[in-house]
């Protein structure tokens, strides 16, 4: 029982019975819920807190639902439908022409990375240096570190959907992918990706809380 809540029973008279009420419960985590899907390349898991999507992870991937609170199996979430969708269309080779709802969890900074993913197109490919630069740009700043974003690429919780899958390294090297180098290839060939020596730039945000820039985000975790 906190300092407060002795405070205001402080003078109150004991009252027989009471001793095995239950407490106010002052730290109560939210719920999540999982539900399992199979894809051909293996068993992916899915995370949702009711709103969206938190979590999309191959089984025994790296930094596997590293953001999960407590969960408890839910298939009949609604999302997990979009999200069953989304993937079955994806792994017939389609393009599926929509994103589920999400609830990302990170930094400011992560989030900002993750968004400029989310506006890589299908069969298409960027590099960690060009979303650095993209980066840098939106935060006012004169160079964004390529290591920092990779420590956020690495970190994000919706695979596939959010497509780290497309990043490459300097001069379209594949590099790392957390759900396995193998699959990273099987996706970007799935998708008929192209990875063309010269890119265009692209447009991604970059927003703080209630939509603020910040200036001086200094974020930059590495894996």
């Amino acid at each position: 029982m906190t300092a407060a809540l002795s405070a205001c029973t402080q003078g109150q008279a004991h009252r027989p019975g009471t001793e095995n009420q239950p407490q106010p419960q002052e730290d109560q985590k939210a719920m999540d819920y999982t539900d399992h899907y199979d894809s051909p390349l293996g068993g992916i898991t899915l995370a949702g807190d009711g709103n969206g999507l938190a979590g999309l992870w191959f089984d025994g991937q790296k930094y596997f639902a590293e953001t999960l609170e407590q969960s408890r199996p839910d298939p009949a979430l609604p999302v997990f439908a979009e999200a069953r969708r989304w993937l079955d269309l994806y792994f017939r080779g389609e393009d599926p022409g929509f994103t589920p709802a999400l609830s990302i969890r990170g930094t400011e900074f992560r989030k900002a990375v993750w968004r400029c993913l989310l506006d890589i197109p299908y069969g298409e490919t960027r590099t960690y240096g060009e979303i650095a630069d993209r980066i840098a740009r939106q935060m006012h700043l004169p160079r964004m570190s390529a290591q920092a974003v990779g420590g956020a690429v690495s970190h994000n919780a919706v695979s596939l959907i959010i497509p780290c899958h497309r990043v490459l390294g300097s001069g379209g090297r594949l590099t790392g992918y957390a759900g396995g180098m193998e699959r990273k290839r099987k996706l970007l060939g799935l998708e008929k990706a192209q990875i063309p020596a010269a890119r265009k730039t692209y447009g991604c945000i970059y927003a703080g809380k209630d939509g603020a820039r910040p200036r001086n985000e200094t974020d930059n975790a590495s894996p």
